[in-house]
């Protein structure tokens, strides 16, 4: 069982990674082939019930739920026109300038990605910024670029913001408002400084003509709100919500009730066409994620997992901020290279079983609490790394492509390696510095 449960492991990863398949036909593929071979069925070895009831008991439904419910709410906003509206009056605050459109750009998306999630971000402000740099007439890769790497480090922040962030959430019990406290004040110094570094960059290669920027000036971002109503209706919805997400602790609801419940709401007092809002869905990501949650479940039950997580006992007697700072830097690489989201659905039941036996980590929720941190900063910001490192990267090079603009893997590299190293860098002086020297 353990080699069975290893090749189609190994050869569904091969097939998300390299992108020959769709990765939601080739994770639920490798979930059928373990539901089949490898998962307790009805006359299982572990006698754990009937085979229909695996899907019940291995997939985090609580994940699902709080990305469905997520998404039909920003569906519904979507119809207002709000995001569009956001890109055009970030442009026109610039006064048309390129590099201050770029930072305004840069800095709501990854605003937006924090509290939304940021691969429905990219879906909404990417189509705008090829016209806004059109009209401009300066070269669209970079704002593109830029504004990928921002929805990544925006999303970081939050419970919501990044599917990965959802995960280990989720797996380790921590809160909306635990994200908040211990990785929003870092994301936005990390966004500061990323600002500051195209501010520097860009300055004296974006340079345009008055007429040029005249022409950004004579957008009407007003006329974007084609739902003024709507809009107000469902920003009070999501304002709730995210208030909601902010008490669920103190609530005692899961942010899959919370998220649910906003979408609810909004189909019930918003929505005129409620079929419409849900074909929006992204339901390919939602079966990728169920099919992801199967096929690791099916490599911890073969027992690749204990074997994966063997490896660390080569790191087990190092200091803890030694063991953390050096997951930090396989764990990023790692997520970049194989898709932060795949990636973090294996790596957190191989966490979470060597914090169990380890020395420091064994009793001291404080110790596994930094540890999750870490790996959360770790992979959120390591899927910055290439072009399939996270779900919005591939967005991004999608739209483009339509627009006419090409972004090979190299050239998406050449942009994205430079700030995933600092920022993996930054990370790891900041665990250092908040859970060590400020302790």
């Amino acid at each position: 069982m353990f080699w069975a449960g290893t090749a189609i492991f190994v050869v569904t990863y091969i097939a998300i990674a390299s992108e020959k398949v769709h990765k939601t036909s080739a994770a639920l593929a490798g979930a059928m082939l373990m539901l089949f071979f490898i998962l307790p069925g009805p006359h299982g070895a572990s006698g754990e019930g009937p085979i229909l009831d695996s899907f019940a008991r291995y997939v985090n439904f609580d994940v699902i739920f709080t990305l469905a419910g997520m998404m039909v709410l920003v569906n519904v906003l979507s119809e207002t026109g709000l995001f569009q509206y956001v890109a055009i009056k970030s442009a026109k605050v610039a006064k048309g300038s390129p590099v201050y459109t770029l930072i305004l750009l840069v800095f709501s998306t990854a605003v937006l990605s924090a509290f939304l999630d940021n691969v429905t971000t990219i879906l909404l402000i990417v189509p705008v910024t090829l016209v806004v740099t059109a009209e401009l007439e300066v070269p669209p890769i970079p704002f593109l670029m830029a504004e990928t790497i921002a929805s990544n480090i925006g999303g970081t922040a939050t419970l919501i913001g990044d599917p990965p962030n959802l995960i280990i959430g989720s797996q380790a019990g921590l809160s909306f408002g635990a994200f908040m406290v211990n990785l929003a004040p870092f994301i936005l110094i990390l966004l500061i400084l990323y600002c500051l570094f195209l501010w520097v960059y860009y300055k004296n290669e974006m340079q345009v003509t008055v007429e040029k920027r005249a022409r950004i000036m004579e957008f009407d971002e007003k006329s974007s709100i084609v739902e003024p109503v709507m809009l107000k209706k469902a920003g009070f919805i999501m304002c709730l919500t995210l208030l909601g997400f902010l008490a669920h602790g103190a609530l005692h609801l899961e942010p899959s009730v919370i998220a649910m419940s906003g979408a609810t709401a909004a189909l019930l007092f918003c929505c005129k066409d409620i079929d419409h809002a849900l074909e929006k869905i992204e339901w390919s990501t939602l079966f990728f994620f169920i099919g992801l949650f199967l096929l690791v479940k099916g490599a911890e039950h073969a027992g690749l997992m204990e074997e994966l997580g063997s490896l660390l006992n080569l790191i087990s007697d190092w200091h803890p901020l030694a063991i953390i700072i050096t997951l930090i830097w396989v764990c990023g690489l790692c997520a970049g290279i194989m898709n932060n989201v795949s990636f973090t659905a294996a790596i957190v039941i191989i966490i979470q079983a060597f914090m169990a036996r380890h020395g420091a980590f064994v009793d001291s929720p404080a110790m596994q609490e930094t540890l999750w941190w870490a790996l959360a900063l770790a992979v959120c910001l390591g899927g910055n790394l290439t072009a399939v490192g996270a779900a919005a990267n591939l967005c991004t090079i999608s739209i483009a492509k339509k627009g006419g603009q090409d972004i090979s893997f190299k050239t998406f590299s050449m942009y994205s390696l430079p700030i995933t190293i600092v920022t993996l860098i930054l990370t790891s002086v900041y665990v250092a510095i908040r859970y060590w020297v400020l302790i």
